[in-house]
């Protein structure tokens, strides 16, 4: 904390004013105040009052300080709360008395949360109003709110959500939001007989994707441990005993890059159906966007912060990903181009090459350059490369690829759906291939998990596999970056004290 002397005024100022409320005797966050009834709960019993009316009824509400004209007899105030709620408060000094008028206009500021004991009526102008008898202080305000036509910068509402959920509707919006999305994607999983679970975050192994993970270490078992970076060999061991359909909605953490649409911390939901597919994979997930977008939006179109619309209806596209690639760069590619061929293409195409890259992993990165930004509308692209999906069964008719689909929406990837490797067998061995690669330095390859094959030999039925970033979903609905859907996302800490 800085020296008082060195702080800017209006803190100064209002530091003063705690003190002077505290000499007077009186308390600048006392414990409780009056509450009969919420602000909205006001507006709603009250809402067909006519002009100038006085109801008889008394209230005590409390609010945060939004507004404030004071004038002589009578000072006007409006009073917000929580769910952006506003409602005006009258004090005038017939009603309170002089000495609480003076207090209020000189102790309290825009930005202090009051409790407001009054009789509902309308103003001479039809405003529904409280006009006070007494009132008190909730919590005094030491930094004063942002000023209307100075708002907050994009990185200032990111470090301060907390401001940001007081000045601006659009954060409260979006707020409220997410768990309307939370509680459409679990009635659609609950419809469908899927079990909700809950996996281990601390995990002595790390894997279900290629991300490179968070390191830490436990005092009380001396040993290392990671951050998951996905559920899904833990969500397969459920479906080896017997939990057949089963999803997770969890928190995941890759220590990686942070971009518009990539977040270090973030949640994903993901799902496995025993005897299902990649097939019906695709159909859960479409139906979870749909029903998620009809049950905030009332239809299928996703209406975006700008005023944009986007229709997620209908059957959505499926392209092939080698047909998507061959289409971009001129000349046909498939999971037989070889890796040589593949770089020619890419420096071609003007892409860094990173020389760790496997074949799969370089056609993946000339099909993000040529072909993601233009898959707009909601489309599967069908058939990876085998090499970068050590979890995901062949493809059962075309060489060279795994059964796996990456759904895009916007020009950014949503969600990604497999059938499943169930071959101990055959898991074994690409696993062991992905030791390799660790090995020989790529930190995004899995580990070799003794324990997640041990329960695949006791029988993993055939199944489908889903995986949605529930981040980026809350992207596709409303068009905002990924640091305006996650409440309090991870950002670097800047020096000194604003």
């Amino acid at each position: 904390m800085a020296d008082e002397d060195d702080l800017p005024e209006q803190l100064r100022i209002r530091r003063e004013k705690r003190a002077a409320i505290l000499k007077r005797g009186a308390e600048p966050y006392p414990v409780a105040v009056p509450r009969t009834s919420s602000l909205s709960e006001i507006r709603s019993k009250h809402k067909d009052l006519p002009i100038d009316v006085s109801t008889g009824i008394i209230e005590s509400v409390t609010g945060r300080v939004i507004f404030k004209r004071d004038t002589g007899k009578l000072c006007f105030a409006n009073l917000r709360e929580g769910d952006g709620t506003e409602l005006q408060a009258m004090f005038s000094l017939d009603k309170i008395g002089e000495d609480q008028l003076e207090i209020w206009k000189t102790e309290i500021d825009l930005g202090d949360i009051v409790s407001v004991t009054g009789e509902v009526i309308t103003s001479k102008r039809g405003e529904l109003s409280i006009l006070a008898n007494s009132f008190s202080l909730a919590a005094k305000s030491l930094r004063p709110l942002p000023v209307e036509h100075k708002p907050l910068s994009e990185e200032s509402r990111v470090r301060m959500r907390y401001v940001d959920l007081i000045v601006r509707p659009e954060a409260r919006s979006n707020a409220r939001l997410r768990p309307a999305v939370m509680r459409s994607l679990r009635n659609t999983f609950n419809t469908r007989n899927f079990l909700e679970v809950e996996t281990p975050m601390l995990q002595v192994m790390h894997g279900g994707a290629a991300a490179r993970p968070f390191k830490t270490f436990s005092n009380a078992y001396e040993m290392d441990l990671f951050l998951r970076i996905a559920p899904e060999l833990y969500l397969k061991r459920c479906v080896v005993g017997g939990l057949e359909k089963v999803y997770e909605i969890n928190r995941n953490f890759r220590n990686e890059g942070a971009d518009s649409s990539h977040s270090p911390e973030f949640a994903m939901i993901e799902s496995y159906e025993a005897y299902g597919d990649w097939n019906s994979m695709a159909d859960l997930t479409q139906s979870l966007v749909q029903q998620a977008a009809k049950d905030v939006f009332g239809s299928h179109t996703a209406k975006h912060f700008d005023g944009r619309e986007i229709d997620l209806g209908g059957k959505w596209n499926e392209i092939s990903l080698f047909d998507a690639i061959s289409e971009g760069v001129g000349q046909e590619v498939t999971a037989l181009t070889s890796h040589e061929e593949l770089k020619k293409i890419a420096t071609k195409l003007g892409i860094k090459i990173d020389p760790k890259w496997i074949t799969g992993k370089l056609a993946e990165e000339i099909f993000e350059h040529v072909a993601k930004d233009k898959l707009i509308k909601p489309t599967f692209v069908k058939g990876f490369p085998i090499d970068t999906s050590p979890l995901v069964r062949v493809h059962r008719e075309v060489a060279g690829v795994a059964e796996k689909w990456d759904l895009y929406v916007e020009g950014f990837e949503l969600a990604t759906g497999y059938s499943e490797l169930v071959d101990p067998v055959i898991q074994r061995e690409r696993l062991v291939e992905q030791s390799k690669l660790g090995a020989s330095g790529d930190l995004e390859a899995m580990g070799l998990d003794e324990d997640f094959l041990k329960a695949m030999e006791y029988g993993m039925p055939p199944m489908g596999g889903m995986g949605m970033g529930v981040d980026r979903l809350l992207m596709a609905l409303t068009g905002l970056g990924i640091r305006e859907t996650i409440l309090f996302p991870l950002v670097k800490p800047i020096s000194g004290d604003e």
